[in-house]
């Protein structure tokens, strides 16, 4: 597990999801989950071991604060295997205006009608508003913090990462379709096209994996 949390950060780091700030875990079991070395994601060299977090209790030594995010989803989503912390910088930029990216094409389907939004730019650094953005997540996979970036989730650390990228892009649709000046008028997806849409048969999300890691080191 080591080498594919190292994996997954270097990936997010690697195609400009995460700078120098950011983070990726994935459960262990129902009482623990393992964390990316507290580096820039896309800078943790082979080798470098993260740290064990228990779902109760306080962080470790040498964890940083906001890890604290993904110890609430794990408590409130049984079914979540993976949480990624990152900085993309149009979901940052869209965020700034309160909005958040549309189900208007095929990426943006998976989180249909809209990712939500954490109104509130400061950083996660109290376990009290930790758990208030976990809920604020739901039943989703991804919570738009307002000028600080995204939370994705998965049922894998792949679907996590895939989420992230897929967030990103929506972003990119999304101011896109606004500088137009016609947002009012852009097609969006409905519930039913968006169902049939956001599904991983046909190696979707291993195709996404498998480009966003190509040439890792590990």
């Amino acid at each position: 597990m080591q080498v594919l949390v190292r994996k997954a950060a270097r990936a997010l780091g690697r195609h400009g999801l995460a700078h120098a700030y950011g983070h990726v875990s994935a459960r262990i079991d129902a009482g623990a989950f393992l964390v990316c070395a507290a580096e820039p994601m896309g800078l943790i060299a082979a080798g470098t071991k993260g740290s064990v977090v228990n779902l109760e209790g306080e962080l470790p030594d040498g964890v940083l604060g906001e890890v604290r995010i993904h110890r609430d989803i794990y408590r409130r989503r049984a079914d979540i295997a993976a949480v990624a912390r990152t900085m993309p910088p149009k979901i940052m930029s869209l965020s700034t205006l309160r909005l958040t990216p549309q189900a208007r094409h095929g990426f943006g389907s998976y989180f249909y009608p809209a990712i939500p939004l954490w109104d509130d730019p400061l950083l996660i650094r109290d376990d009290a508003a930790s758990a208030r953005l976990a809920a604020r997540l739901g039943d989703g996979f991804a919570v738009v913090m307002r000028g600080n970036g995204l939370v994705t989730a998965g049922r894998s650390i792949e679907e996590a990462v895939v989420r992230a990228w897929y967030a990103e892009d929506a972003a990119r649709v999304e101011i896109d379709v606004l500088a137009t000046g016609g947002a009012g008028d852009a097609a969006f997806f409905s519930a039913e096209e968006a169902k049939r849409r956001s599904l991983w048969s046909g190696r979707i999300l291993e195709r996404m994996w498998d480009f966003l890691t190509a040439g890792d080191p590990e």
